[in-house]
């Protein structure tokens, strides 16, 4: 007798096999036959860290005052300094140039290369800058021309170019590694620079009206009643180590703007560059791997003159030395006190926001158009800056800017730890205000991150007036800190822990 065998359809056969192995997976190592899930493979953190040189050639434009100048010499190199963050499935690419500030278009270019390199998404890559007043213009050949893209020059195609091999340089160096957050205060370095004057000390400004603040007054005056905003003395920081061993990276923040005291054409990453330099060489074992950064937080306000009490004049370069190695030595101290976590979960928000250009009317335009037509050729009366008009050509451009700002913000998630970002130089108050509504626990500001739009006072202080309210030091309208703010406190929630 033959038996007849029945023929079944090819996809029952699958379906039949992919049953019997799902089963067994499910099955096994259990003699009483439950269902148990498959214990999912433990995922490994892992940090990586570089830096690429941005040193521009000798007389290249150094910017930073009223009239930019050739430089002559390099004091020292100016870096990308980048890390990557990996948590299994998420990657984060954090960068900090030694620029003043770096254009939308730049920052665009390099997240750009960035992703296509790498695959870390463009959302997930922050790129910030200290605000040296030492170095070339990443701003493009017009930094004032207010508007969101542009095409690059050759020095800017330069830094993005170079970002985006410190990130790929940083990807080579990634290694299992633990993490930590860490805050010391150094309130000796940091004073608000913006001060009530009394009653009639105040001087006229380019637009011949009278302000009721003045930024930078002399040290010591008797004319000082009170300074205009408060300051965030807190250096924050992010800490990465190989599991139970050398440091990896240390990726800080410190609201101050630049010290200054360089020599005459001299490049140089002023605090910032000798911070990551003096950490460095605290650190011992291994430091030939260890790449420090310091960003700038919220410095829009504040600088390291203590208007109070004058303090002599002092050799180059030896005030913003004796910060930095004073600011590593406070670091270092409370790496020992930092908690290490084996994992921490990565996730990133970016939006670009529709703030306005500051609004010019049209007797304001009148007054520059006029300022203008009775200037000599050159901006300079006596060697210095005539502000009125240089601020009369500011105005004018300011009057023809793009219709859109595309004003970049981003949040950053590491573990409990939230990094905000601005692309303005911000007051302290606006960096104080977000580490009170964020709902992290640990939270912090960048500022001058992904472009560069000027100052980004708070309404209050544009009754006051003040530098930082100028029009064409000051681009955006007078509500910008309070968007900004809120744009990040609600990408914050959506990071939440």
């Amino acid at each position: 007798m033959t038996m007849k065998l029945r023929s079944y359809p090819k996809s029952s056969v699958f379906w039949g096999i992919f049953l019997c192995v799902l089963s067994w997976c499910f099955l096994a190592g259990d003699p009483r036959g439950r269902l148990i899930a498959a214990k999912p493979e433990k995922t490994v953190f892992r940090a990586g860290a570089s830096t690429s040189n941005i040193t521009p050639e000798i007389g290249e434009m150094i910017i930073g005052g009223f009239l930019p100048f050739p430089s002559t010499h390099v004091h020292d190199e100016l870096h990308a300094r980048c890390l990557v963050l990996d948590d299994g499935s998420t990657k984060l690419a954090l960068v900090v140039c030694d620029l003043l500030g770096l254009h939308r278009s730049v920052s665009e270019q390099a997240r750009r290369w960035v992703e296509e390199e790498t695959g870390i998404p463009a959302s997930h890559v922050m790129i910030s800058a200290t605000h040296t007043h030492s170095a070339a213009s990443a701003l493009g050949d017009h930094p004032r021309g207010y508007r969101s893209d542009m095409e690059l020059t050759g020095y800017q195609r330069f830094v993005a170019r170079r970002i985006a091999d410190g990130v790929r340089r940083a990807l080579n160096e990634m290694r299992p590694a633990e993490v930590g957050f860490g805050r010391v205060d150094a309130p000796e370095h940091v004073f608000n620079r913006r001060w009530f004057l009394r009653e009639g000390a105040a001087t006229p400004n380019p637009f011949g009206k009278a302000d009721r603040v003045k930024m930078n007054p002399g040290a010591g005056s008797a004319d000082l009643v009170e300074p205009a905003g408060p300051v965030d003395p807190t250096v924050s920081f992010l800490a990465v180590r190989e599991p139970g061993g050398r440091l990896i990276s240390v990726f800080s923040a410190y609201s101050l703007h630049y010290v200054g005291g360089v020599g005459q054409g001299h490049i140089s990453a002023d605090y910032y560059g000798m911070y990551c330099e003096a950490l460095k060489g605290l650190v011992g074992e291994g430091a030939s791997q260890f790449v420090a950064l310091m960003a700038n937080g919220t410095s829009g306000d504040v600088n390291n003159i203590n208007f109070r009490s004058p303090r002599p004049s002092k050799p180059e370069y030896v005030q913003m030395r004796a910060v930095a190695e004073d600011l590593a030595h406070k670091v270092h101290g409370a790496l020992g006190g930092v908690q290490w976590l084996a994992h921490a979960r990565l996730g990133a928000r970016y939006r670009e926001l529709d703030v306005a250009w500051r609004r010019v009317d049209g007797e304001l335009l009148q007054w520059a158009q006029s300022v203008q037509a009775a200037a000599p050729g050159e901006s300079r009366l006596a060697g210095k800056a005539d502000l009125p008009t240089i601020y009369a050509g500011r105005v004018q451009r300011l009057a023809a800017a793009s219709a859109e700002t595309k004003l970049p913000v981003q949040v950053l998630k590491v573990g409990g730890v939230c990094i905000g970002t601005s692309p303005c130089e911000t007051f302290a108050e606006t960096g104080l205000e977000f580490k009170k509504g964020s709902p992290f626990g640990d939270s912090f500001m960048v500022e001058l991150a992904n472009g560069y739009y000027g100052y980004m006072p708070t309404p209050r202080h544009f009754e006051l007036g003040g530098y930082e309210t100028w029009p064409g030091t000051n681009n955006l309208e007078p509500e910008a800190s309070v968007k900004v703010v809120r744009a990040l406190l609600e990408m914050a929630a959506e990071l939440r822990p």
